[in-house]
């Protein structure tokens, strides 16, 4: 048995119980697997408070990931182009990851290339802000590229 004002030591199952009611606390079985089994005298509600507490604040530290789209279509011009880059650049410096996507409509997936240059341009211009995770990939009417921040140091 172990515990806060025990003697650690082995001791007999009542005699354990009842020292565990001396102090109006709970005894808890350890690891049961150990010979002789090993248990510990605390505040059992207490302890599973505090456990819930800590994975509350665990969960509450994990990052969430955010994925932010910017749509083209195969023929954009420069204006639009720009435009759309630094709505780009503000979502990677925000530490949101990007997918980017090039939609072909009706006749136009004849400049699947054409989609392909934007894309890749794309990257190489958000090149100091982010790292391409997926290279321009076409899945139906879409060619889709995905984008992840660089880490801030």
């Amino acid at each position: 048995m172990v515990g806060e004002n025990v003697e650690v030591g082995i001791y007999p199952i009542k005699k354990a119980l009842s020292m565990a009611d001396e102090q109006g606390l709970d005894l808890v079985e350890i690891s049961p697997n150990a010979n002789p089994p090993v248990c510990k005298i605390m505040d059992y509600k207490k302890f599973l408070y505090e456990q819930k507490k800590r994975e509350k604040a665990l969960k509450a530290k994990a990052s969430k990931v955010v994925v932010k789209e910017i749509r083209f279509g195969p023929q954009t011009d420069d204006h639009d182009y720009e435009f759309k880059k630094k709505h780009a650049e503000k979502f990677l410096k925000d530490g949101a990851k990007l997918k980017a996507f090039v939609f072909f409509k009706g006749r136009s997936i004849v400049f699947k290339e054409q989609g392909q240059i934007l894309l890749l341009r794309l990257a190489q211009d958000l090149e100091e802000y982010g790292k391409v995770e997926q290279m321009p990939k076409l899945e139906g009417k879409r060619m889709i590229m995905f984008i992840a921040p660089k880490k801030s140091k």
